[in-house]
């Protein structure tokens, strides 16, 4: 049955690429195999993506885990650089699809406009390996970076958790871990971008943005099955749970995105909890709009908007660490 989508969005772009995303022939997300859906996320890089781009080190980091060896990726503008912070960025994809190479082009191009070192996590994906494999191993090389060790060739000296959709979740739960349990180095800012941080079905933009806007229902509920998480659990859902002592973050959601209202609520709730906290809604934009910026290239405006305003936030909280170590 055709899908009415018009007009979703006051962007021609997003328009445009929703047109030609709803009228691919053959099977949708949900109907794929796990293996398959990876695959289409892979081929689905070439077609909507930019490219990588220059970097001076992209380098492939193998990091010890609860499991087995993490694959993960270290992207970085400069050859050597002085201690400083790091992002640890967990990608998307429903905790069942997406890779290293799917999130490539974005991470490259975070290292270059912030200045600092990405470290992409290639955790653990489900069905073959449900929850809570994914917090686990993100946890692990969070805390592995934390140590700044000798394969990095970095001196971190903070961290910034960061992902989108499902590694927005994960940069949420992992940050809690290290409130509760801290690392070598502390989070300085957290950075979740249209994360998923509740299990509930009826928010009001769940209900009017779920079809034929990339991430529909039906895909939802097929990670869902997949992941097999604990209803209200902390490390699944962490919305209604304690925030008091999580660091200055910075949020990030999608107007037509089902996932925008929970990202909001978050807000809400960390500053309820006298967290600080910044919004950032790219109005008329879809979920999943970081690695869509060839397919819908106003994305890259939304890119470069929420990167002025996490620079400073880091560079305000590296200030506070300076004062801290100082002294009065």
């Amino acid at each position: 049955m055709p899908v009415d989508i018009s007009p979703p969005s006051n962007r021609a772009d997003v328009n445009a690429f929703l047109t030609f995303l709803n009228s691919v022939p053959g099977p949708k997300m949900h109907e794929l195999s796990p293996e398959a859906a990876r695959i289409a996320m892979g081929a689905m890089r070439a077609v909507a993506e930019l490219e990588t781009g220059l970097l001076a080190v992209i380098k492939d980091l193998a990091i010890p885990g609860p499991a087995g060896t993490i694959p993960a990726r270290l992207y970085d503008a400069r050859d050597r650089r002085e201690p400083g912070p790091v992002m640890v960025f967990y990608h998307g994809g429903g905790f069942v699809i997406g890779d290293l190479d799917t999130h490539e082009p974005y991470c490259a191009e975070v290292a270059r406009v912030l200045d600092i070192p990405v470290v992409a996590i290639d955790y653990r994906l489900a069905p073959e390996a449900p929850w809570p494999a994914a917090p686990d191993d993100c946890e692990a090389a969070t805390r592995w970076i934390a140590q700044s060790p000798s394969e990095l060739g970095r001196k971190v000296t903070g961290l910034v958790p960061s992902g989108d959709s499902a590694g927005g979740n994960l940069a949420v739960v992992v940050t809690m871990a290290l409130r509760d349990k801290p690392a070598a180095v502390p989070v300085i800012v957290q950075f979740p971008i249209y994360p998923v941080v509740d299990d509930r079905a009826d928010w009001p933009s769940y209900l009017e943005h779920g079809v034929g806007k990339l991430l529909t229902f039906e895909a939802m509920q097929y990670f869902t099955d997949a992941y097999k998480s604990e209803a209200g659990h902390p490390r699944a859902f962490p919305l209604k749970h304690d925030h008091k002592g999580m660091p200055p973050t910075l949020l990030v959601t999608a107007s037509l995105d089902p996932l925008r209202d929970q990202g909001r609520a978050y807000v809400g709730e960390l500053a309820k909890a006298g967290v600080p906290v910044t919004y950032r809604e790219a109005v008329g934009n879809i979920h999943g709009f970081i690695t869509i910026r060839k397919g819908i290239p106003s994305s890259q405006g939304d890119v470069a908007g929420f990167l002025d305003v996490l620079k400073p936030m880091i560079a305000e909280a590296v200030a506070r660490q300076t004062v801290a170590q100082v002294g009065p």
